[in-house]
């Protein structure tokens, strides 16, 4: 949903205004300045669409809800766990935190009480992991799986509702006789009391005061049975089981057990077709006898058909029928008491598919009814609400937004903010978010969106607070770069833009970029942009989704000249070299198309990736690694990695055993020495690790990577207390131009007691690298405290997600009993930033200043983020005993 709900404003801007040829088709070397295009061409390709209406949960202080979400979890009956589950992975949706959100719902899955919760969570867990089957196969063939990818036991998991002491009523103390059933042309010989014990209607038929408990045969032909159904219902009454009997004639004495009243005889069917769902046209088919006899354990084995073949399923109009037009009742014979649940997890697929579209509009009605609490009703009303918003259905959305802002959903006002705007009142749009403003503790957000309906010197000024509250929103940072693009500040528009791209590779930010470059007819830089925005995301469409981006990749790379595999190599070396990860991509993507060994540029890539916090595109090119290798051995490294990167370590290391045992590699070696040093806890571990990185480095192997594996080394002889071999280790490293050895070298500088050298090996590092923050934060342990805290104001200028910084400034200022500047300081990063560490030191500067409640919010919400933070816990146990 990358840009769900744009404005009037931002949709109006028509493809003809669009033109990338114009700027393209000139001849290489002879383009002059961007004023040689015309102002429209111009700002076609710098214009940045408002921000988007998001159709996530935004409480104005998450912290308080995730405390009262623990709370909660801790008193109520188990059974009301997963909803709870469920609404913190919403508040974790809602902060951009995808490791947490999976968290929340494997919690839900793992605890859930009912087959219905864990039909819904198993199968929300199996689509996030979309794309990562191949993990699911990998941990197979080592001998362990993944259960969340298990098709559930339905029949054996749903409880049975039969009431055994109705059903002791039925049996009768008179002898047992044989009566025979007709149907048509054949007599079925049956245990007179076994059938009678099946029902009521059974029983007063046969012992009762009707004329038949007086014959030995009974016509039933005119009951939709057949002589062979007839014959398995005898044989059920007699043995309390059904064997080897085909759908369709489950189905014919299904429908006699409803009509007789045969609960068991009902059950034991419905269990029985539960278990022959097989395909999405099984599930369709059967669904329907499902919800007409009221059969649980069959809805409930279509339903998880439906869900296991999501996002596909979704596409088909009578899976979408039947869903959306269910009413209460069979709803519950479906789903149970977890519709809230359900809808949720399909809505939210639809929402990826087509947010415009009738179904995701259904769903979400569906969701609105099965809503049962403030907080659910607040989360449907609002998402509903985007939704009519899209399809301009105004006045709609005008209610649901109004219910979840009545609801408490405060971020809904921003939704009806915009319908006042689209209605020409910009001005009541503004005093609307004014009174949010005035109303509430101020967050980013709330200042990004009054920005909207105001000019000049205010906008700029509403844009500015935005980025002091939330330094992450990126569209103040757009809307500035773009403002300075237009006033012919290239310098300063540049520098805007790369602040953000500098801690956060956002794609829209990526694409303005590319748009400055190409006005600025600097095409070798357009190129790069492009070629990064293709490696996060190949199908990628820019300009508002009306151009592909590998379109304007081609036309682009007309009018830059082509490198060799020799001259990639070069630059690879040198970005490598000067810690330019996005620079680096940019080379891989390019020598990806020639003929060079690609299993080996995706591992490159991969590792890239994972230094720029993008792991899904990271875990895609490992996977294509894999896909590329050019042996066995190379395979069995890849898949090493990739179980090693999503916390299977043993396996990881088992495959890099198996590669070694094919062929002594350096990546194998490296592979299970880093495996194996972040694995184990025994010291005596150290000595094998260092031989591994020996053997390592005297394997076959670029410069690149045999730095990598040098400065390992020397981070493994510095935990050995090996300060000579350490030292030698990042020395050779920097001989091949390995540059972040330098911080291996100052820490071994440091432990010598020479904090001078550790200072200015550094200072080396920050000259030399390109992303330089984490460079700044180390050096700041290596001077005194004034210099420290101009690093650490560096750093937070450079990336303010790096919580550091923020909890030094607030530990000093705590040293200087100045208690409400140190709380101060690590709010303004907890309220864009859900941090364990910095929710930890301020829990324990509440509990410090006698603020039971406040540390008491504080370590609840901080065990949101990680239950089994054995400090955490700790003082939550504390905090815990002294509240009153």
């Amino acid at each position: 949903m990358r840009s769900f709900l744009p404005t009037e404003s931002c949709k109006e801007t028509q493809l003809n205004a669009l033109n990338p040829q114009s700027w393209l088709q000139v001849e290489r070397g002879k383009l002059s300045k961007c004023s040689s295009h015309s102002s429209s061409s111009v700002e076609s390709i710098i214009k940045v669409p408002e921000p988007p209406m998001l159709p996530f949960y935004k409480p104005i202080d998450y912290v308080e809800v995730l405390a009262e979400i623990h709370e909660e979890l801790e008193l109520c009956p188990p059974n009301e766990r997963s909803n709870l589950w469920l609404l913190q992975f919403q508040v974790f949706r809602g902060l951009g935190e995808v490791k947490l959100m999976r968290r929340s719902l494997r919690s839900a899955w793992l605890k859930a009480m009912t087959v219905h919760d864990k039909l819904v969570f198993g199968a929300w867990l199996k689509y996030e992991k979309l794309g990562e089957e191949l993990i699911s196969d990998l941990l197979t063939s080592c001998g362990k799986c993944s259960q969340e990818f298990e098709p559930l036991d339905v029949a054996f998991h749903l409880p049975n509702n039969i009431n055994v002491n109705l059903q002791k009523n039925f049996v009768s103390t008179q002898a047992s006789s044989t009566v025979f059933f007709r149907i048509g042309y054949e007599k079925i010989p049956c245990d007179r009391q076994k059938m009678a014990a099946l029902s009521a209607p059974f029983h007063a038929m046969l012992n009762g005061s009707f004329t038949e408990s007086f014959k030995d045969e009974i016509d039933l032909s005119e009951n939709n049975i057949s002589p062979l159904g007839m014959k398995k219902i005898g044989e059920f009454s007699e043995t309390g089981s059904l064997k080897e009997i085909s759908p369709n004639l489950l189905l014919e004495i299904l429908a006699f057990a409803d009509k007789f009243c045969c609960e068991r005889l009902k059950d034991a069917c419905d269990r029985k077709l539960a278990s022959m769902v097989f395909s999405l046209q099984d599930a369709v088919d059967l669904m329907e006898y499902a919800l007409e006899e009221n059969c649980p354990a069959l809805a409930s084995s279509c339903l998880q058909v439906f869900l296991h073949e999501l996002p596909g399923s979704l596409n088909n109009d009578r899976v979408v029928d039947i869903i959306t037009t269910a009413h209460n009742e069979q709803m519950s014979v479906i789903i149970g008491s977890s519709s809230f649940s359900l809808f949720c997890f399909l809505s939210e697929v639809s929402l990826n598919i087509d947010p415009q579209s009738d179904k995701t509009a259904s769903l979400l009605e569906k969701l609105v009814d099965s809503a049962k609490t403030n907080r659910q009703r607040l989360l449907a009303y609002h998402q509903l609400g985007c939704v009519r918003f899209l399809r301009k259905e105004y006045d709609k959305a005008e209610k649901l937004f109004e219910g979840a802002l009545n609801a408490g959903h405060v971020y809904s006002a921003a939704g009806l903010a915009r319908l006042g705007c689209l209605r020409g009142h910009k001005l009541w749009a503004y005093e609307k978010l004014t009174s949010v403003l005035s109303t509430y503790t101020p967050l980013g957000w709330m200042y990004q969106e009054r920005s909207l309906y105001c000019e000049g010197d205010k906008k700029l000024e509403d844009l500015e607070k935005a980025t002091q509250l939330d330094p992450t929103l990126t569209y103040p940072c757009m809307y500035r770069a773009s403002q300075y693009m237009r006033k012919q500040h290239y310098e300063a528009a540049l520098s805007e833009i790369n602040r953000v791209i500098g801690f956060k590779l956002d794609l829209e930010c990526l694409e303005l970029r590319f748009g400055f470059y190409l006005a600025l007819e600097d095409y070798r830089a357009a190129l790069c942009d492009i070629q990064i925005i293709l490696t996060l995301s190949p199908n990628y469409r820019m300009f508002e989704g009306r151009v592909a981006a590998s379109q304007l990749r081609t036309l682009v790379g007309e009018h830059v000249e082509n490198w060799t595999t020799a001259d990639c190599w070069m630059q690879l070396y040198d970005r490598w070299s000067s810690v330019d990860d996005i620079g680096s991509l940019s080379v891989i993507y390019q020598m990806l198309e020639s003929d060079a060994a690609k299993g080996v540029l995706y591992f490159r890539q991969s590792l890239l990736l994972l230094r720029l916090n993008c792991p899904e595109a990271a875990m895609r090119s490992l996977q294509l690694a894999r896909q590329h290798a050019s042996s066995d051995h190379e395979r069995l490294v890849y898949e090493g990695w990739i179980l090693y990167d999503t916390g299977h370590c043993e396996e990881g290391l088992r495959k890099a055993e198996e590669s070694i045992s094919l062929n002594r590699s350096f990546e194998a070696f490296f592979l299970k020495a880093y495996a194996l040093a972040d694995s184990s806890q025994d010291p005596s571990c150290s000595s094998i690790v260092v031989s591994l990185l020996q053997d390592a480095l005297k394997c076959p192997s670029d410069r690149l990577r045999k730095g990598q594996a040098l400065n390992n080394l020397g981070s493994v002889y510095v935990d050995c207390e090996e300060l000579d071999l350490a030292a030698d280790c990042y020395i050779n490293a920097l001989k091949i131009r390995h540059t972040r050895a330098h911080q291996g070298l100052a820490r071994v500088h440091f432990l010598r007691n020479d904090k001078a050298a550790a200072y200015r090996e550094m200072t080396k590092l920050i000259e030399k690298a390109k992303n330089n923050a984490s460079a700044y934060e180390k050096r700041s342990e290596y001077c005194e405290r004034e210099l420290t805290k101009a690093d650490l104001e560096m750093v937070t200028r450079l990336d303010p997600l790096r919580v550091y910084p923020y909890r030094y400034r607030a530990a000093v200022l705590m040293d200087n009993h100045k208690e409400e500047e140190a709380i101060a300081e690590l709010s303004r990063a907890i309220a864009f930033k859900a941090d364990l560490h910095l929710l930890h030191l301020r829990a324990a500067f509440h509990e410090h200043i006698g603020d039971v409640s406040g540390a008491l919010r504080d370590c609840r919400a901080a065990l949101s983020v990680d239950p089994t933070h054995r400090e955490m816990l700790e003082l939550h146990n504390r905090v815990n005993s002294h509240e009153p």
